[in-house]
């Protein structure tokens, strides 16, 4: 610049960068720390290795000139940093500035990092909270011209992992991009809906409660949208770098490994107290699985969705697994519509990035009634074996006790598994011998007990797990105390040596949400 010294230019550097960093200004910052929530550049800090991070964008502007002087960065801070030594691209929105809403500008910073994590394969992060899209930006036909312009902006082709936090009001992106995220934290009291509440109740007609619309309550436990509900930002900041701790940095390579820590074989050998001999009695399989994997290293997804099976990312040797196991503490561990749902979005995630499976089954089969059937049934347990049946990840399965009916199938049975080993108290049978002696022979027990007592034992017996190791049906049969040990050694077998640990990927285009 003509005229203008070197040390001119750098005060106006400084100057801008003091602009950008400021925000929304010392009110409105004040004000989201007098309510315990940490501001956009705050959460970037506490989740990234320190001095990591470059803004990409740091100078971008709203594009109407009425709004240039207010839209420090437009909103969303955007750009590349390293999490644990990895690098990872990142958005962070700023709620200070015009309620972090989606603009011409700040979307052009969203696609940028976007393409360059999909592109250099490094995960994408993002840190959500925003209003929806920025207005009159988006209104009447010149609106409608800004729209769609980006043809790969609904595009999933999970060659990096997505992460989404919801650390407060999230509509429009914010809403958009969990849904296609491959894990949600999101902290309570945040809210993520398709429109506002006061747009919603406008629309509708009456009050609605921010909670019951989108809260974590919803949003984990009713629509599984979400993976987990945190009380803090910092908390949600630690399960975002947990999570990508399991995952590499994108599909074409296999996820890192971990030291084991000291003692991680002992739990098991304790298995005989964990899960009871009576099959009807119940237990959480969550423990099963704990003293299974490394010592502390279970990290589990939707816990409050689908109960009755527990889908669980763990380490063993050091090794990212993810466990699909039947969780007899909830409906008997029958699996329903939301089980089907979770499990199948489950084996999408670890398909896509290299993850093996291995299958807990202790399954009495599906759960039958006319809310299975308006919730579509047939169609999610279909939908479950349509994944199952595309898994390239090696695959695992033990059957600690129940495997009755097409749920044998679903949970890894058969062709549907690599390897198949059986614990002596696995029951191989179509229902509970009990029932099935009702159904079969039309006998009761309290008709003709000596009978009953006689059909139960015949039809028990073609039911053993060695009737099913005599047809190698079942490869196995193990000591449960020996359960860890066993895994350990079939995934060393397994292993996709000639791609160097990698899987074909044929779920990577799979629906995000459904």
């Amino acid at each position: 610049m003509t005229g203008v010294s070197a040390k001119d230019v750098l005060k106006q550097l400084e100057a801008k960068n003091a602009e950008a960093l400021a925000m929304g200004g010392p009110e409105k910052l004040a004000e989201r720390k007098a309510q315990g929530a940490l501001n956009a550049r705050e959460r970037i800090e506490r989740l990234v290795d320190p001095g990591s991070f470059i803004e990409s964008g740091r100078h971008a502007r709203g594009i109407r000139p009425e709004v240039e002087h207010k839209t420090p960065a437009d909103g969303k801070i955007a750009g590349f940093a390293r999490i644990n030594g990895r690098d990872i691209a990142l958005v962070s929105n700023d709620f200070t500035v015009l309620g972090a809403s989606s603009s011409v500008v700040n979307m052009k910073k969203i696609r940028h990092v976007k393409t360059v994590a999909c592109k250099r394969g490094i995960p994408l992060v993002l840190l959500g909270e925003s209003s929806g899209a920025r207005m009159p930006d988006r209104m009447g036909a010149s609106g409608r011209a800004i729209l769609a312009q980006d043809p790969t902006e609904y595009e999933r082709l999970r060659e990096s992992p997505w992460v989404s936090a919801l650390l407060g009001s999230c509509y429009g992106s914010s809403a958009w991009y969990a849904a296609m995220s491959d894990f949600v934290v999101m902290r309570k009291g945040a809210i993520m809906a398709v429109a506002s509440p006061n747009v919603t109740s406008i629309a509708i007609g009456k009050p609605i409660d921010p909670e019951e619309l989108g809260g974590w309550k919803l949003l984990t436990g009713v629509s599984g949208l979400a993976d987990m509900a945190v009380d803090t930002d910092e908390q949600a900041l630690a399960a975002v770098k947990k999570f990508l701790s399991y995952m590499p940095a994108h599909s074409m390579e296999r996820p890192p490994e971990q030291p084991v820590p000291a003692g991680s074989g002992e739990a098991c050998r304790r298995m005989l107290e964990i899960v009871p001999e009576e099959r009807n009695q119940v237990y959480d399989v969550r423990k099963v699985i704990a003293a299974v994997a490394d010592k502390d290293s279970s990290f589990e997804l939707k816990e409050r969705f689908g109960k009755s099976v527990a889908t669980v990312l763990a380490r063993l040797e050091g090794k990212s697994v993810g466990f699909i196991a039947n969780n007899p503490l909830f409906k008997g561990g029958a699996l329903d519509a939301d089980a089907c749902q979770k499990a199948t979005s489950f084996m999408v995630l670890c398909d896509s990035f290299n993850i093996p499976i291995v299958f807990l089954v202790d399954v009495p089969g599906f759960l039958i009634g006319v809310e299975g059937e308006l919730r579509g049934m047939p169609g999610k347990v279909i939908n479950w074996m349509n994944a199952l049946s595309l898994v390239t990840v090696p695959r695992i399965t033990i059957i600690l006790r129940k495997s009755y009916g097409q749920a044998f199938i679903n949970m890894g049975g058969g062709r549907n598994t690599d390897e198949l080993a059986c614990w002596p108290s696995a029951d191989l049978g179509f229902m509970d011998p009990r029932a099935s002696v009702n159904v079969l022979y039309g006998v009761k027990q309290e008709d003709d007990p000596e009978k009953f007592k006689q059909l139960v034992a015949e039809v028990e017996r073609d039911t053993t797990p060695w009737e099913l190791a005599r047809l190698f049906e079942a490869q196995h049969v193990i000591d449960p105390r020996d359960t860890r040990d066993f895994l350990i050694r079939m995934l060393q077998v397994h292993r996709r040596r000639l791609k160097n640990g990698v899987g074909e990927h044929r779920l990577a285009n799979w629906p995000t949400s459904y």
